[in-house]
């Protein structure tokens, strides 16, 4: 069938209407375009379906960039899109879903600092092929694509895919600290990255909490050949990257910022948004998901005391060496179990899912803060998290749309939360 383009929805899919009203997700799809589009999934309430033919099209589609694309990867689904209007297309998104799913009908939400579109992610995870190659899945589909380079990888990460071989291992994936050189790699998967699970049989509903990471005890898996001899090899590797001339240690089992730059956006976004409690609030700083103490490291005076609370092992690991110096209390737990304290200030940076009821109770209801900055890496968990914080009694101050993945439809997302006086 043919039809247009109306919006671009939460995960990167053109939204337009079936001919009996029915919503239709359009993978490849851009606003205004007219498509003819094959039906993948009919449901009783929506369809999904694939771009066979553009009709009319929009005058930001262009030709991939990286050959990949041609031979079926799926590793970078929005290559069709011109770069600069990729960044529009994420800030549409998170109005829209602030809009449907938050309430909020006149959201402030503006575009962060351009990052380049190119040749800066510093963790990589591949697939491995029957014939010990590495590429990325296939578009849709879980066939591999072999690759010989990546337009999106360090430099150093694209060099060595082309000759990299793992035969016997399912996934490889490699780190490399832009900043000093350090190049590590592991067998994946060796963690869940962000990934939510419970602790306990009374896990509290909606509440995400973040896997903890590190391989189950066996054997170490062979190194892959074309792997450079001063690379660390193995699930208790680690790399040293540098942010703001803070150093920070990344194990290989904890999750990190897809680039220094998006790093340093990032802490820019949070500390802008934090404003002047970074100086004057009342009680520790909060960081809440901490990870390895990326926005305590970077952008909280070193005189402010802080409590730190991540549940994965080697992150807290981490953020113990990378904090060693600074008056902060690291708790090794879920957020939804620790037991608050009052502050006026709360940085937190949840998994894809959000903050949920859980996250909420505790973050805002327990410490009473003055401001909420919640770092969110998907639309609608932001959505859904500021309705509950509305009815919390935090109004949303502002939110600023970062592009740290080029080429695809993810999105982050910094925002200010004040509670009402």
């Amino acid at each position: 069938m043919v039809v247009r383009v109306e919006r671009v929805a939460a995960g990167g899919d053109g939204l337009a209407h079936h001919p009996d009203g029915r919503v239709a997700f359009v993978d490849g799809g851009l606003p205004g375009e007219l498509v003819r589009v094959r039906i993948g999934q009919d449901r009783k309430d929506f369809v999904k379906a694939s771009v066979i033919e553009v009709v009319e099209a929009s005058s930001s589609r262009v030709s991939p960039p990286c050959a990949h694309v041609a031979a079926g990867c799926g590793g970078c689904g929005w290559q069709h899109i011109e770069p600069a209007a990729q960044t529009g297309l994420k800030r549409d998104i998170v109005v829209d879903a602030l809009r449907r799913l938050g309430g909020c009908t006149d959201a402030e939400v503006r575009v962060g600092p351009p990052l380049a579109d190119r040749g800066l992610r510093t963790t990589v995870r591949l697939v491995v092929d029957r014939d010990g190659r590495v590429g990325f899945r296939a578009a849709r589909s879980h066939d591999v694509v072999a690759v010989d380079d990546c337009l999106v990888a360090h430099p150093t990460i694209s060099a060595l895919v082309g000759g990299l071989r793992a035969p016997g291992l399912a996934e490889v994936v490699l780190r490399v600290g832009a900043r000093t050189g350090d190049l590590a790699a592991w067998a994946g998967p060796p963690t869940q990255p962000r990934a939510n699970r419970p602790t306990s049989p009374r896990r509290v509903a909606g509440s995400p909490v973040r896997a903890p990471i590190g391989l189950p005890d066996r054997a170490l898996p062979s190194r892959p050949s074309g792997l450079p001899v001063d690379a660390q090899w193995g699930p208790t590797a680690s790399i040293t990257e540098v942010i703001r001339e803070v150093r920070l240690r990344v194990s290989a089992g904890s999750f990190f910022q897809s680039s220094p730059q998006a790093a340093e956006a990032l802490c820019d976004a949070v500390g802008e948004s934090c404003g002047d409690l970074l100086e004057s609030g009342v009680g520790p700083i909060i960081d809440a998901y901490g990870g390895v103490g990326l926005f305590t490291a970077v952008i909280v005076p070193q005189h402010r005391e802080g409590i730190l609370v991540e549940l994965s092992d080697p992150s807290v690991a981490d953020a113990k060496d990378n904090l060693a110096e600074r008056p902060v209390r690291i708790v090794a737990g879920a957020v939804e179990a620790w037991t608050p304290v009052r502050a006026d200030l709360v940085i937190a940076d949840p998994a894809r899912s959000g903050l949920g009821v859980g996250g909420v109770d505790s973050l805002v209801r327990g410490t009473g803060c003055r401001r909420l900055v919640l770092v969110s890496c998907d639309a609608a968990s932001l959505g859904r998290d500021t309705r509950l914080l509305a009815a919390a009694g935090y109004r949303h101050q502002g939110s600023i749309v970062l592009d740290a993945f080029p080429h695809t439809a993810h999105v982050e997302v910094v925002t200010r939360f004040d509670r009402a006086t």
